[in-house]
Formats: C-alpha cells, structure tokens, sequence
C-alpha cells in the first residue's frame, strides 16, 4: 500500500509533467553529417565507426528515437487484448467454478452489505479527493505549496500521505461517523491536493481520463466477479515483484528525465508497465474484498472494515487515473510531431 502511494505521487510532480511533454529533439546534425561524408568521398563505414565508438552513457543519455514507447505501448495494447478476451470468456460462462456472480445469489444479508458499504466508501473517496484537488488548484497558495519539487517537500508530501494511510487503517472500524471515518476523509481529502497539479493539463484531458479510468475500472471489476472467486487470488506474488520494479523505476525517473534514450525506458517501465500492474492489482483486491466479506465471522471481535478494503481499491483506481492522464497529455510518446 505505501509504495502505491510512492508511485502515485511521482508521476504527478509538476516537473516531471513539463518534461515528459517536450518534444523529442530531431537528428539533422547526425544525418548532415553523413551526409559529408559519403559526399566528401569516405567511405560509408566511417559513420558505422563513430557510432560504434559511442560508449555506453553516450547512448543511455542521447535523443530517445521515435520508438522509445513502442515496446510499452505494446505491452498494454496486449494487456487491453487480454482483458477484452478474459471479459468475453468469463462473461459467456466458459471458465471453470463458480463466479463471484453466481455466488452472490447465496450470499447472506450481512456479506450484501458490507461489500456496499466497500463501494460507498470508494466512491466518496472519489468525491472528496475530486473537491480536494479543485479546491487546492484554485488556492494559489495551497497549489504553490503542493506544487514545490524540492527534497524536504518531496520527503514531506510522502511523509504526509503514507502518514494518514498508516493512521486511517490502524483505527479500529465501527459503523457510522467516528474517528476512522474522520481519519479516511482527512486521507482522501491529502491524496486529492497531491495531485491538484494535474489539473494544469486541462479540463478536457482531465474529463477523457475520467471516462476511461471509469471504462477501465468498470470493465475489471467485471471481469473480477465474472470470473471464478479465486481466479486472482494467486496473484499476490508476481504483482508484489512488479510493484517493487515500477516503484523503482518511478524513483529513477526523478533523476533520468525522458528526454534521454534511458530515461525514455524508464518513464515508459513506469507508466505503461504501472498501468498494466495496478489493472491487476484491480483484478486482484476485488476478488479479496469479496473474499473477506465471505469469510470474515459475523461476531468477530472486530467487525468487518469496509474503509481498509475501499482504501486499496482507490489506490489501485487513482493510479490508473494519473497514468492515463499522463499518456493523454503525451507524456507516453503520444504527442503529435
């Protein structure tokens, strides 16, 4: 959950915006070059050569060429295949078990409701870190102090959000209006001035990137309770491996900007990698949110919290969010030349 919040909050950082939009610089001198030299009569291998001679940082810090993204956005053009076609086999009734879907006509009232209560907090997440961000983004002085890339800023804005996640899931849960709800607005309320800065790409791009993260979101979960209930219970392993690898990536992006060839594949391991990792990750909490409101004892000592459970399912939702906003705003390679 805390390396969630990490890699949420990096690729929000208003510096790595502005440089992910810029322009890939062009080749003429290269090409110029070569030009002088078949011209000039040298043969066509003394181009080959300074080439070859290049070192290794020579090459991670050049131009990224023009393909620099295509290999991530391959990987989620097949991730999307993927998806459509887990969403027609499971939606057909092909798969092997019992779905969540079936099951839920044997549920009792108790699992109904707390697996409600899970979505009524999700969506008020929403609500409130949407006002938040619209509130910080028309405060000068709130968007000034969200907006500073320096070291002590950076440290304090994980400081305070990994903070409140920690305080929000350590309360004790108890139904109505109490300490841990207070604990998860006041949460919700920090993520959404976290990522105000965004609302600099403007609101058309921001409105698209709603209507797909609500298309991507909504087809998974589809695709979760059509599925069988523990289709993606077994993908704890492999998404905390590739979480480990996007979070450092996102680290790395804050010293290597996309404007170099290494870079490039960083910001592209990120972004596109990240989409397709917490798209699993969406696959994998819903199925456990539902396993939870099946197994968990009606008369425990503590009762069944629905907060935590819509607290990970909104992580997963807000980074599929600000990675698709990014690639709307060309920061995947998307710019038109």
């Amino acid at each position: 959950m805390l390396s969630r919040l990490a890699c949420g909050r990096q690729l929000v950082s208003p510096t790595l915006l502005k440089s992910a939009l810029q322009t890939v610089p062009k080749r003429q001198p290269v090409l110029r070059q070569y030009a002088r030299d078949v011209k000039g009569g040298s043969n066509t291998t003394g181009w080959t050569a300074r080439a070859e001679r290049m070192s290794l940082r020579e090459r991670a810090m050049a131009p990224p060429g023009p393909n620099a993204y295509a290999i991530g956005k391959g990987a989620l053009a097949g991730g999307a295949a993927l998806g459509l076609g887990a969403l027609c086999f499971y939606g057909l009734g092909l798969g092997s078990g019992t779905s969540t879907l079936e099951n839920s006509h044997l549920w009792p009232e108790f699992v109904k409701e707390r697996i409600r209560d899970t979505y009524l907090y999700f969506g008020g997440s929403v609500a409130i870190s949407a006002a938040s961000a619209m509130a910080v983004f028309r405060s000068p002085r709130l968007l000034s102090l969200v907006s500073r890339n320096g070291w002590m800023s950076i440290l304090g804005t994980f400081a305070v959000m990994i903070g409140s996640g920690m305080v929000a899931q350590s309360i004790p849960y108890s139904p109505g209006l109490g300490t841990k709800q207070l604990a998860w607005a006041v949460h919700s309320a920090i993520l959404g001035a976290v990522i105000a800065p965004m609302c600099f790409v403007g609101g058309a791009i921001l409105t698209r990137a709603a209507w797909y993260t609500a298309g991507v979101v909504g087809g998974l979960s589809t695709v979760a309770v059509c599925a069988p209930s523990d289709k993606f219970l077994y993908m704890g392993g492999p998404l905390a491996i590739g979480l480990g690898v996007v979070f450092a990536s996102s680290l790395a992006s804050m010293w290597l900007p996309p404007t170099t060839a290494l870079g490039a594949g960083i910001a592209s391991l990120s972004l596109y990698g990240g989409l397709l990792l917490f798209s699993g990750f969406l696959l994998y909490d819903t199925q456990k949110i539902v396993k939870r409101a099946e197994m968990h004892p009606l008369y425990a000592a503590r009762p069944f919290d629905p907060v935590n459970s819509a607290i990970s399912i909104y992580m997963d939702t807000l980074n599929i969010f600000i990675r698709i906003v990014t690639i709307l705003a060309g920061g995947g390679g998307n710019r038109r030349k």
